[in-house]
C-alpha cells in the first residue's frame, strides 16, 4: 500500500486506475480492493482525499424517495443508502436519523404532497406520509408561521461525509491501493493498450480505467474521445448556524422540490450546527467556491419564513460547494468495452447517499470491459474517528484518558478536540495534506472562533506532523 503526494509515479502497469477521490472515486477503489490481485490506483488532483464536492455538502444521507422512478439513480439511492448505513454502523461514522419534512408553504405546494408522495411509493419507499399544520407544528414548534401541511420522511438521516470518503479510502489503501494525490490527469490515449495517463506528476499506465473525476468528468471523457455530456458546476452556498441554535430545529426541514433541486432547506448536522441552504446557481467556473453577499441574503430571506429565530442565532461559518450537474436527469454512468473503461458522471447531491451501490455497479460493469474479478474477500473492519456530537467524543471518554492522558488535554476549546485526536489524524493511514484536511478529520478550528484561539497551535502540531513524515 502507497500514499504518495510527491515525486516519480511508481513503475508498474495497474490493473484499474479510478480517477478522482471523491467520495464515489474512494468507494470505487475501496470495493476493487476486495479482489486480491489486483494492482489499483486512486488518482487525484488535489492534495487529499474528498477534497471538492464531497467536503462541502448537505451531509444527508437520502432515502430516494423523490427520485425519478426507474432511473439508475433512484435504484442506487436505494441500494446505497442500506449499504451505506450498514457500513457506518460498521465504521463508527455518525448517522443520525432525525427525519425529514417537506413543508408546503401555499396552495400549490400543498397540492403536491399526494404527488411526491406516490412518487416515494413507486420508489419503493412506504413509510411516507402527508400529515397536517396542527402536526407539523407539533412536530417542529419553532416553525414559521403558514405551513399548510408536510409530507414526513422518516427515513432521512444526517451523516458525516467527511469521515465516510476517508474511511473507503483508508480501507482501499490499507487493502493494496495506491493513492496518488497531487496527480492530475492531463492527457489520455484514447486508443492506447494499455492507458497512457499524462499527469502532472509523469505518466500512468493502466489496463482500465474509471473516471470519477466529479466537476471534470466531462473534461476527462472527452480525453477519451467521448462527448456524452457537460457539467455545468452549480454552486450551493450554505450559512452554518451555532451550536446554540440546534435545539430550533428536530428534523431536516425540506421544500417542496423544483427542476434546479431539492431547493432551501434547514437541517441539523451531526456536529451540533445546523444548516442553511444551499442555493442552485448555474456557473461556468469549476473552481468558483466563493460565497457571496447576494447568495447569503437569499438565504436569510428564505431562512426567515422556515424558522425565524434562526437569524437570531450566531453564523459560525460561510460555505459553498459545487455540485456536478449536468443537461440530463440521471447519473451519466456508462461502460466503454473497447477501450476498457468506465465513465462515472452527472453524480449530484446524492452520490454521498449511492456511493457503496454505485462502487458495485462499476465493478460489474468494468467485469463485463473484461477484467478479471475473481474470488472477492471481506475488507479488514476499521474504526473511524467519531466526529458526531450524538456519540461519545474522546474528552468525554474517562477510560480513553486514563490510558493516554492526550485525550484530556483539549487544544481547539470550541469544538473539543483534543491533543490526543490531532495526533492520530496525523499518524493515520491517510494524513491529512493541510490543516483544512486536519480540521475534516478532527473538527479543530470548525467552531465559533473559526481557529482565532487554537490555530496557532493545530498550525504548530500539524507542521511538526509534517516534518516528521506523518503530514
Amino acid at each position: 500500500m502507497a500514499v504518495v503526494r510527491r515525486g516519480a509515479l511508481p513503475d508498474v502497469t495497474y490493473d484499474v486506475t479510478v480517477i478522482g477521490a471523491g467520495v464515489v472515486g474512494a468507494a470505487v477503489a475501496r470495493e476493487l480492493a476486495r479482489y486480491p490481485g489486483l494492482r489499483v490506483a486512486l488518482v487525484e488532483a488535489a492534495d487529499d482525499v474528498g477534497e471538492g464536492t464531497s467536503k462541502a455538502n448537505t451531509a444527508i444521507l437520502h432515502t430516494g424517495f423523490d427520485a425519478v422512478p426507474g432511473s439508475l439513480e433512484a435504484r442506487l439511492v436505494r441500494e446505497g443508502q442500506r449499504l451505506l448505513l450498514a457500513y457506518a454502523a460498521e465504521s463508527g461514522i455518525p448517522v443520525e436519523p432525525v427525519g425529514a419534512l417537506l413543508v408546503a408553504w401555499d396552495a400549490a405546494q400543498l397540492a403536491a404532497l399526494p404527488g411526491l408522495l406516490a412518487k416515494a411509493e413507486r420508489n419503493g419507499y412506504d413509510a411516507a406520509r402527508v400529515i397536517g399544520p396542527t402536526e407539523v407544528r407539533a412536530r417542529e414548534p419553532h416553525l414559521g408561521p403558514g405551513a399548510l401541511g408536510a409530507l414526513d420522511v422518516p427515513g432521512e438521516s444526517i451523516i458525516c461525509p467527511w469521515t465516510t470518503t476517508l474511511a473507503y479510502a483508508t480501507q482501499a489503501v490499507r487493502a493494496g491501493v495506491d493513492l496518488l494525490l497531487n496527480c492530475r490527469v492531463e492527457k489520455a490515449d484514447p486508443t492506447g493498450d494499455p492507458h497512457l495517463l499524462t499527469t502532472s506528476r509523469g505518466t500512468l499506465r493502466t489496463r482500465h480505467l474509471v473516471n470519477a473525476a466529479g466537476l471534470h468528468a466531462d473534461t476527462v471523457d472527452r480525453l477519451l474521445g467521448h462527448d456524452d455530456f457537460t457539467v455545468t458546476p452549480r454552486r450551493g452556498q450554505l450559512i452554518v448556524y451555532d451550536k446554540f441554535a440546534r435545539d430550533l430545529v428536530r428534523h431536516i426541514l425540506l421544500p417542496v422540490p423544483t427542476a434546479l433541486g431539492k431547493g432551501v432547506l434547514v437541517a441539523p448536522t451531526v456536529y451540533g450546527n445546523i444548516l442553511l441552504g444551499p442555493t442552485a446557481e448555474e456557473l461556468d467556473d469549476k473552481a468558483a467556491t466563493g460565497s457571496t453577499a447576494e447568495g447569503i441574503a437569499a438565504l436569510r430571506e428564505q431562512g426567515r419564513r422556515i424558522l425565524p429565530e434562526l437569524l437570531d442565532e450566531e453564523v459560525t461559518a460561510v460555505y459553498a460547494g459545487l455540485r456536478a450537474a449536468t443537461e440530463h436527469d440521471d447519473y451519466r454512468i456508462s461502460a466503454h468495452k473497447e477501450q476498457r473503461y468506465v465513465t462515472v458522471g452527472g453524480i449530484r447531491s446524492t452520490g454521498l447517499t449511492a456511493s457503496l451501490a454505485i462502487a458495485a455497479h462499476v465493478t460489474e460493469l468494468l467485469a463485463g470491459n473484461g477484467l478479471d474479478l475473481a474470488g472477492p474477500r471481506d475488507l479488514e473492519t476499521i474504526s473511524m474517528p467519531n466526529l458526531g456530537e450524538a456519540f461519545p467524543r474522546p474528552y468525554q471518554r474517562a477510560d480513553l484518558i486514563a490510558a493516554d492522558p492526550a485525550y484530556g488535554a483539549v487544544v481547539c476549546h470550541c469544538e473539543r478536540v483534543t491533543r490526543g485526536e490531532i495526533r492520530d489524524a496525523l499518524a493515520a493511514t491517510i494524513p491529512p495534506g493541510s490543516p483544512d484536511g486536519l480540521r475534516r478529520r478532527t473538527r479543530a478550528r470548525s467552531g465559533r472562533c473559526q481557529g482565532f484561539y487554537c490555530g496557532a497551535e493545530v498550525r504548530e502540531l500539524y507542521e511538526r506532523g509534517a516534518e516528521m513524515g506523518t503530514g
